[in-house]
């Protein structure tokens, strides 16, 4: 061995990098210094020592439950003709089916199918879901298919809102690439997970009808989408595993007589529901396989991931190697100069399971892509690429299958050029052993691909070269003895090659954990191995990366400035924009001109480099832009944007095209795997320039060695298996130079050999430094309950290098006050003092529950960073003492609570103490020894604060014991302090406290309030002999909302304006007069506020003009209203993001344009969260559009009538964030009790609720100041608060409808039905349960007398009725009513949009408007009401309204509740008292069902009002029960048809002609058929006929509904609703074969084109769908009620086109029942007023029915001088014959004379 003192100077490293050096250089700026980064630990820092991973990520490994609903609601332009469609829905290999309509291309169906699925996200998001439309499937035949449509579950979910509402699937058939669509599939689909909520829009089905605005394809998407072959080249492999045992190699060997490579690998891809294989090439650890695997499918396609498997062929089941997936989005950009999906050729690297061969592997799933690979399994050689089909290329190919075809090999280069890598570590520390694997000898080992891999990874191939895939090969093999020693070589005696550290046995100095004894001589690993060279890759991305690291630090640092309250973030964040521009500048200095041609450079190299250094560019000049208009007002915003752009820059930083494998550090134990740990090459690669380095090249790092696979899952993977503080370096060989230039100085080399720069074996540090460490743990809190008692006896260990130290048990608490400093002296720490000073090791601080019996439990980890004091630095600030923080801790990837702590790590030299200034010299001795208590230097500054406490009651306690809970009462502690509420006498008889406000005196807090301790609440019960039980516990980990401010003596005053409310005393006027022309907040057109306009004769006889108005015309209003604000403001989002956009555009030298635009900035941000948030009350955003903007707000296409409305919330009342969770007086805290479960989550853990504390807190510095109210010396500041004595309460539900519900019977339906309880009441509606429903409308109102506070939990279940079974709950929601009686918002009745004392929108409430006022102004103590005619002053505000009021007769009357009203719709206008009032309105809560928590089975819409019965009673309730379907009937009469297709040819004359006949039909079972004219030889028909259509129809749903049995084993009749649409047909009639269709009209009767006054006016146009740049008139036949016109029948030609077959000319006539009984009419030509019969041609009739007539016009008349000539002929050829033959006898006579 050879000893070398290096010595090596720090200021070697970096010596050649390129200047200048990219975020490397400090900012002497305040504004750019980052406080972070010095005492955060997952904050990146700018030194040696990168920062750890502090928690383990195992959701792709944790199964979770999913549900995918799909609608299939109706198909369009279906190809074909007279089709009986049906649809199937598959999800994987699940399938469900539609029913089959009968004779239509456009069949309505509005049927619902869900799929539930238990199964990790990564397995999920990979299933297909496949749309198929099939033509006449029945029991024999599966159907002919019509056209299908595929998406993978991945893209819907991360979709808006998880999923696609009211789209259009656009149906493609795979067979057939010349065509286009064969039609088009309305769905709404949805993708749920476990706790997501789905905000189903409410969307106009006349918007939705637009089908090229509406299709299902992804954002970004072109909808005109064309086929295109995805081409996989796969070419080779390397690095293959074996996959036989041994015994089986040996069993081979004897057969076969030679040694052979133990695997038959093939490829497989898997890509939008298709697989593709190669051959297999039997027995090849390198096979060759040359081979190209081509898929036809739509471009873009919808499914975004491709699955690339090497499998191993089996007889039995065929193996998996190794898994890779390519993520579409990652090789291909849409943009405007984007490019087509492209890879390679390139390697892509393989993970899975150890490459060890068991009969059993458990950890199988790794090799299938799930979760992270623990091995290197292999890389394959592969290229995509794709090319468009041109569908009018003459060398087209029809075929859509699968294709695999061979190619040629690719070059030698085509892959890059192979260069040599040098890898170097050195283990500088491996601690934290567990003593059961401490018991064995444990070495580690390091391997990159094959290399290093010295136990089960040196697969050496028995032949010598790759196999040309025949499965043969003529070369020498080796013998086994000689594969061994092969083996043994490769792996010890390569003097290239050192993988593993020297065996030992590990020491501990504590027993608590066991260390390596890596003590002055650090071992060191090093290899040579052999990769193509795609360094330029890895280089662009790790410059991306240090851009992001330091601007995610940037971003960090600036909110922990806003959270710790510092001043001026806005600075800060001014120069992390400065850092970001300086970055993206030089990250285009550093590669631009590096994507020219090179060896092994694919086109996505060339096209990546191209588009990133675009984006990047495009990044800076944003946040110049950005930089501009950073002020302090505005810098929230902005720091959004910049976490936009992180989010940006990730996806330009990993390259999709893999190089350099990943390196493995694996422990072992004996030759057994124990733990492991994985780094991506690009992280330690080094460069000559600086900026391209790694992250981890040449530093220090930590890892935390983890548990392969799933073991990792549950109380094993928690603990760490082993800790290492490793220094990696990887780079070229020709570099090797500079591997040993990051490490600590001070160091010697001993060396393997004589050479002289040969690896070193070992480095033995000569400096060694003492220090002590201080560890300074104040407190923890909302730690995980580890007993059974919902409590833990937590106390925590610091380790620190090899020493370690526990704190004190703190028993049965979750937020322990340790209040203790740990002491760890004798700290021996290798190398220089200046480089551990700037780059200290970790410290690891472990939370445990201590159990008297058995281990003592984990509960979490956190990691930290000490700051280090040099003992020649004075211990003064700002460095020292050091300040306190919170640390979050993890126990696997859930938090587990935090600690409140610091570190100092002091140097002490030999022989000389401490300074006074930093000894330790207090000490308290408590029950468990003595402790240091944390200094006074480091500990809060702390202020007397009072707390106040509201004990209202309890709810819902659970049995503790197996006995009821009587006599409970609550504890309250707060930074050691305690207060006990008054004992509840009889817990069921009255649940509240008797006495409510208790207060605690002098509680020392800190001043800041981010260092506050929690609160903790501890229910317990009194019982017998003095005993008490824990009920159960609550932790309140942030107390800020809980703490009163005092506001600034300045602003109290002054006439400055708070948050937007005007205090000073001029007059505020707020009117309603819809007379008056101003256009104020009431004075909306679009919500039909505005004036009328003059109504058409029309629209004053039209059917809809109901007379008699009622709550559901409300509803319906509102509903429209909801959903036009809605897109209006979606509308005005995108304009606010063109205008932010063309801001600086616009800007220019002049000042007043900048100071404007500042000016306004404020009011655009608020606009804005205005917007979000009162988004979900309907109409909030246009309104706040209208007051900010004072912009004109459009009108509607369509006049609404002035309607009264209400507010429809679309989520629960409570979750509105203007009514704060109605928490303004009373807050509810879920009670726990028991462990908690090792995998739960919240949803989860509400397992662990056994009851609700009610109460609030109010926590402010005592004694306030004297310009601020005092406090009333009885109720603190719960000044005016009620009493909580039981109070009678009557509860009116309204229950309006269900939408969406989860179906629970087999046909994919439910029998909804309502049950209602408060308390021990319920209202059962089991009678009136809705048969075979998913979108029930109930329309019920239930009455309940309740008892505040013993029944104030309302319940409403929807149970699904069966008949022999016990009825499905489908979902339940749970309304606390006792918080809404008790808010300031007044839920307890909606205050209407106008006052009326009669009709449909009467006034519910008791109390009348000016009472109400009256009340508020007297609780609030605010002057007023002030009431003059048309006004009322409230304090300083004056409201003007309407005078007087109309009654039923028409009367009207002075009042003043017009003007009380419009005061309480503004009552959050008042200063200082007001709120917002809730509206009258209608809820919408989702409903869950226990056994599928947090997955949403539907909504219900509701509302509730509550009446004190001590008050005068209510009215009766509102009438919303169902409106029933309204009588029509339809009559068509079918007068003509014209250029009908003549379809056959006749028998007689050979000419073309068609026997024509009309069908019609309306609600699919009421067809109707006309006669029958025959022999039409120029298309045209005549009929004079009628058909008659009854039907029921629903106004404002524009549906008809029909009620029958869906079989004739239904048990009652289901209600269908169908839109109204007409359906003609025309049909050739045949006698003797089926009838032949030769075309089709659907007319939607809401809004279908006007008819043609001609049949040459007769166009396609009138029969295309619905387009809104069409200039095709549209009617309503229930607006218009009469017409008549031509319209064309249609059907799809043979090249799939549209075209017309037929016209025809009808006359529509809509009728209520009432009119049709007035003036009757009979189908057909019958009585009464018959039509009269068809002037039709003579030729038209059967020709066997009447044979004189053929005989007359079929030959007759065509035949009839060729007739007379057969005949004359016929005849002179009789007498010509009759000559002949008698002239000889007549001649004889002459001759004779006879």
């Amino acid at each position: 061995m050879v000893f070398e003192n290096t010595n090596i100077s720090q200021e070697n490293e970096g010596a050649t990098a390129r200047e200048p050096r990219l975020l490397i250089d400090t900012i002497a700026d305040d504004d750019k210094t980052s406080m972070a980064s010095m005492t955060v630990i997952d904050q990146p820092v700018t030194n040696k020592r990168s920062k750890p991973e502090t928690r383990t990520e195992i959701a792709s490994l944790k199964a979770q439950d999913f549900q995918i609903s799909v609608t299939v609601i109706e198909a369009r332009q279906l190809s074909g003709t007279n089709m009986d469609p049906v649809c199937l829905v598959q999800v994987g290999e699940d399938r469900k089916y539609t029913t089959q309509k009968e004779s239509t291309n456009c069949p309505y169906y509005n049927e619902v199918f869900v799929f539930d699925y238990t199964s990790s996200r990564q397995i999920f998001f990979d299933k297909i879901l496949t749309l198929t439309v099939l033509h006449s499937r029945n029991l024999i035949r599966s159907g002919t298919l019509v056209g299908k449509f595929k998406i993978d579950l991945g893209t819907v979910y991360s979709h808006q809102d998880h999923g696609f509402f009211h789209k259009w699937a656009v149906l493609t058939d795979p067979s057939d690439l010349m065509t286009g669509p064969k039609g088009y599939l309305k769905v709404d689909v949805a993708v749920v997970g476990k706790g997501d909520n789905i905000k189903i829009p409410k969307i106009n089905d006349e918007n939705s009808d637009d089908i090229e605005n509406n299709l299902l394809l992804p954002e970004g998407v072109q909808p005109e989408r064309q086929r295109a072959r995805f081409i996989f080249k796969i070419y080779q492999a390397e690095g293959l595993p074996k996959m036989n045992t041994s015994i089986a190699e040996k069993l081979k060997t004897v057969l076969q007589g030679e040694a052979r490579d133990l695997v038959d690998p093939f490829v497989e891809i898997s890509f939008c529901g298709q697989k593709g294989r190669t051959t297999v090439k039997k027995n090849c650890y390198e096979p060759c396989w040359n081979e190209q695997i081509t898929f036809t499918e739509l471009f873009p396609p919808l499914c975004k991931r491709i699955k690339i498997q090497i499998r191993d062929k089996d007889n039995l089941n065929n193996t998996v190697i190794g898994t890779t997936f390519i993520e579409l989005d990652r090789i291909s950009n849409a943009g405007d100069r984007g490019f087509l999906p492209t890879f390679g050729p390139s390697y892509v690297n393989m993970y899975g399971s150890p490459r060890i061969y068991t009969m059993v592997n458990e950890l199988s799933d790794l090799n299938n892509g799930l979760g992270e690979g623990v091995a290197f399994r292999g890389r394959l050689l592969l290229a995509l690429s794709v090319e468009l089909v041109d569908v009018n290329s003459s060398d087209l190919q029809g075929s859509t299958d699968v294709e695999v075809e061979n190619i040629p090999p690719l070059s030698e280069l085509g892959a890059g050029r192979v260069e040599e890598f040098f890898l170097f570590g050195s283990f500088l520390e491996a601690n934290m052993i567990s003593p059961v694997i401490a018991e064995k000898s444990v070495t580690f080992e390091v391997s990159m691909g094959n290399y290093g891999n010295g136990i089960d990874g040196a697969n050496v191939s028995h032949r010598s070269h790759r196999s040309n895939g025949d499965g043969d090969s003529d070369e020498d093999s080796l013998s086994e003895d000689d594969h061994t020693l092969l083996l043994r070589e490769t792996a010890t005696i390569d003097p290239n090659m050192r993988t593993t550290s020297p065996a030992a046995k590990p020491v501990t100095h504590d027993k608590y954990y066991y260390h390596m004894p890596f003590f002055e001589q650090k071992p060191c690993i090093y290899m040579t191995s052999y990769w193509h060279d795609h360094k330029r890759r890895l280089y662009n991305s790790n410059i991306i990366q240090k851009i992001m690291d330091k601007l995610d630090e940037g971003i960090q640092d600036v909110q922990e400035m806003i959270k710790t309250n510092e001043d001026r973030p806005d600075r800060r964040l001014r120069g992390v924009a400065e850092e970001l521009i300086n970055g993206c500048v030089a990250y285009s200095r550093l590669v631009k001109g590096t994507g020219g041609p090179a060896a092994g450079r694919s086109k996505l190299d060339r096209e990546r480099h191209k588009m990133c250094l675009r984006d990047i560019d495009g990044i800076a000049n944003e946040v110049r832009k950005l930089k501009k208009r950073l002020k302090m007002s505005t810098y929230k915003e902005k720091l959004s944007k910049m976490k936009t752009l992180l989010q940006k820059l990730k996806c330009f930083c990993e390259d999709p095209q893999h190089s350099i494998p990943d390196i493995f550090i694996w422990m072992l134990s004996g030759r057994r795997r124990v733990a492991y740990s994985r780094i991506t090459a690009r992280q330690i690669l080094h460069s000559v320039c600086a900026e391209e380095c790694g992250q981890h090249c040449g530093k220090i790092q930590t890892l935390f060695l983890k548990l392969p696979g799933k073991k990792r899952l549950g109380t094993h993977g928690w603990t760490i298996q082993a800790k290492l503080e490793l220094y990696l370096w990887l780079g070229l060989a020709k570099n090797k130079r500079d591997y040993l230039n990051g490490l600590p100085t001070g160091y010697e080399v001993i060396r393997t050999g004589t050479g002289l720069y040969s690896p070193p074996m070992y480095l033995r540090y000569q400096d060694r430094q003492q220090y002590e460490l201080r560890a300074h743990l104040y407190q923890g809190r909302g730690l995980i309950a580890s007993d059974d008692s919902g409590l833990s006896d937590p106390f925590a260990k610091v380790i620190f290098s090899t020493h370690c130290d526990v704190t004190q048990v703190i028993d049965e608490t979750l937020n322990p006050t340790w209040d203790q400093t740990l002491v760890i002296p004798n700290i021996t720490l290798f190398g220089r003092a200046e480089e551990l000073r700037d780059d200290p090791p970790m410290i690891i601080v472990e939370i445990f529950d201590r159990d008297t019996v058995g281990k003592d439990e984990f509960i979490g980890r956190a990691v930290a960073k000490p700051v280090v004091k040099m003992n020649n630095e004075s211990y003064e600030p700002p460095r020292f003492p050091p300040k306190l923080d919170w640390f979050q801790t993890y126990r696997g990837s859930n938090k587990a609570g935090e600690i409140l702590a610091s570190f100092e790590l002091l140097q002490i030299k030999m022989g000389i103490d401490l300074e006074e200034s930093s000894k330790i010299t207090e000490s308290v001795k408590t029950d468990q020894g003595h402790k240091f208590i944390v200094p006074r230097g480091i500990r809060p500054i702390l202020a007397k604060h009072r707390v106040e406490v509201l004990f209202w009651g309890l709810r819902d306690l659970k049995r503790v014991q197996l006995i009821s809970v009587d006599r409970p009462r609550v504890d309250i502690e707060i930074a050691g302090r305690c207060i006990s509420s008054s004992i509840i006498q009889n817990y069921k008889k009255n649940p509240n406290f008797s006495d409510p406000v208790k207060f605690i005196e002098d509680v020392d807090l800190p001043e800041i309030e981010y260092w506050c301790p929690p609160i903790s609440i501890t229910a317990v019960d009194c019982r017998a002999f003095g005993r008490t039980t824990l009920v159960g516990t609550h932790i309140i980990s942030n107390i800020s909302k809980f703490v009163f401010r005092s506001p600034d003596k300045s602003k109290i005053f002054t006439g400055l304006k708070n948050n937007g409310v005007a205090t000073e005393t001029t007059d505020v006027f707020v009117d309603i007069d819809h007379q008056s022309t101003l256009a104020t907040d009431m004075q909306i057109d679009m919500i039909g506020f505005g004036g009328e306009e003059p109504k058409t004769k029309e629209e004053e006889d039209s059917a809809l003009d109901e007379t008699a108005l009622d709550w559901w015309s409300k509803y319906f209003a509102s509903v429209e209203t909801l959903a036009e604000e809605k897109k209006k403001y979606e509308e005005d989002k995108i304009q606010d993001l063109f205008n932010e956009e063309n801001d600086d555009g616009g800007m220019n030298n002049d000042g007043d344009v900048n100071t404007l635009i500042s000016a306004n900035a404020d009011d655009v941000q608020k606009e804005k969260r205005f917007g979000k948030n009162f988004l979900k009350g309907a109409m909030g955003a246009v309104m706040q559009a209208k007051k900010n903007f004072a912009a004109p707000v459009r009108r509607l296409k369509k006049q609404k009538e002035q309607i009264d409305e209400l507010k429809i919330f679309d989520t629960e009342l409570e979750n509105c964030s203007e009514f704060t969770n109605f928490t303004d007086l009373l807050h509810s805290f879920d009670l726990y009790r028991g462990k908690r479960e090792e995998m739960a989550d919240e949803l989860s853990d509400q397992k662990r609720i056994v009851g609700t504390f009610k109460g609030a807190f109010r926590i402010y510095r005592y004694p306030l100041p004297v310009y601020v109210e005092q406090p009333d010396a009885q109720y603190g500041m719960f000044k005016g608060l009620p009493s909580n004595e039981p109070i009678h309460v009557m509860a009116r539900v309204y229950i309006v409808r269900a939408t969406d519900l989860h179906p629970t019977d087999p046909n994919g339906k439910a029998d909804p039905y309502v049950v209602v309880s408060l308390g021990s009441n319920k209202n059962n509606d089991k009678e009136n349960y809705i048969s075979k429903q998913l979108n029930p409308i109930f329309g019920k109102a239930f009455d309940f007398e309740a008892t505040f506070p013993q029944e104030s939990v309302l319940t409403v279940q929807i149970f699904d009725w069966d008949l022999l079974s016990s009825d499905d709950l489908i979902g339940e929601t749970k309304i606390d009513l006792e918080n809404r009686f008790y808010s300031k918002h007044r839920p307890t009745c909606g205050l209407a949009e106008k006052y009326a004392i009669f009709g449909y929108n009467q006034w519910r409430d008791p109390q009348k408007p000016s009472q109400i006022l009256h009340k508020l102004c007297k609780e609030m103590k605010v002057d007023g009401p002030h009431f003059s005619p048309g006004k009322v002053r409230v304090g300083k505000k004056i409201f003007t309204g309407p005078i007087e009021l109309e009654d039923e007769n028409g009367h009207k009357k002075p009042s003043d509740e017009h003007v009380a009203l419009v005061a309480l719709r503004h009552w959050e206008e008042i200063p200082k008292f007001g709120n917002k009032l809730v509206p009258e309105h209608v809820e919408t809560r989702s409903l869950y069902s226990p056994e599928k928590p947090g997955i949403e089975q539907g909504r219900v819409e509701l509302w509730v009002d509550m009446f004190p019965m001590d008050m005068p009673p209510p009215g009766p309730p509102v009438d919303i029960s169902p409106r029933k379907p309204k009588s029509f009937q339809l009559r068509v009469i079918i007068w003509n048809t014209d250029d009908v297709v003549l379809q056959d040819d006749d028998f007689f004359t050979g000419d073309k002609a068609s026997d024509i006949y009309v069908k019609g039909w309306l609600l699919g079972d009421d067809k109707q058929e006309t006669d029958i004219h025959y022999r039409s030889l120029t298309g045209e028909g005549n009929f004079n006929w009628r058909f008659i259509f009854p039907f029921d129809y629903l106004i404002a749903e524009e549906k008809c509904v029909i009620t029958k049995k869906e079989s004739v084993f239904s048990w009652d009749e289901t209600e269908f609703k169908i839109p109204p649409r007409l359906n003609l047909q025309v049909w050739d009639s045949d006698h003797f074969s089926a009838d032949d269709f030769l075309g089709s009209l659907t007319l939607d009767l809401t809004r279908f084109p006007r008819g043609a006054k001609n049949s040459n006016r007769c166009t396609l146009n009138l029969a295309s769908e619905e387009d809104e740049s069409s200039d095709v008139p549209m009617v309503s036949l229930f607006k218009q009620r009469r017409i008549k016109g031509w319209w064309p029948f249609t059907a799809k030609s043979e090249q799939d086109e549209l075209e017309i077959t037929g016209k025809v000319e009808a006359e529509i006539s809509l009728l209520t029942v009432e009119d049709a009984e007035k003036n009757p009419a009979g189908s057909g030509r019958d009585e009464p007023s018959p039509l009269e019969k068809p002037n039709r041609p003579d030729t038209s009739f059967v020709w066997f029915m009447n044979p004189l007539k053929s005989l007359r016009y079929l030959i007759c008349a065509r035949y009839k001088w060729l007739i007379i000539k057969i005949v004359i002929v016929v005849i002179l050829l009789a007498l010509l014959v009759l000559f002949i033959y008698s002239s000889p006898s007549w001649i004889m006579k002459k001759i004779v004379g006879a």
